[in-house]
């Protein structure tokens, strides 16, 4: 499956301007952009990206949170999950619930067009 658009997740306006631009040099629309998982679920239900990017620590709702419900809702959803160095726990949480792949931040442009690859490989 070739992803060619997603919506980016984050509580913090700099990563997400960083990861629209990443996600923009790999050739990937940036159709939407999101701050809480209350809001990832709004612009995936919305917007049906090719591809989510969906921080795990977030307010309102949690990155696992968001996840779980879009999960129960779009099964086929590809979604990307962000987090911070020393979060292995919840990484490994995600992949769990269905998270298709992940980043540890910091990352970089390198990692995001590596990410996009293994997803569409996968698909």
């Amino acid at each position: 499956m070739k992803i060619s658009t997603a919506v980016v997740c984050d509580d913090a306006l700099f990563m997400r301007k960083v990861m629209s631009e990443f996600l923009r040099e790999a050739g990937v629309e940036v159709i939407g952009e999101a701050s809480t998982g209350v809001e990832a679920l709004a612009r995936y239900r919305e917007l049906k990206p090719d591809l989510l990017t969906l921080d795990i620590v977030m307010p309102e709702m949690s990155g696992i949170d968001a996840l779980r419900a879009i999960l129960a809702e779009h099964p086929e959803a590809n979604v990307l999950m962000c987090s911070a160095m020393g979060q292995q726990a919840l990484i490994a949480e995600a992949l769990g619930v269905g998270a298709r792949d992940f980043l540890v931040k910091p990352f970089q442009a390198t990692h995001v067009a590596a990410a996009i690859q293994r997803l569409e490989g996968a698909a």
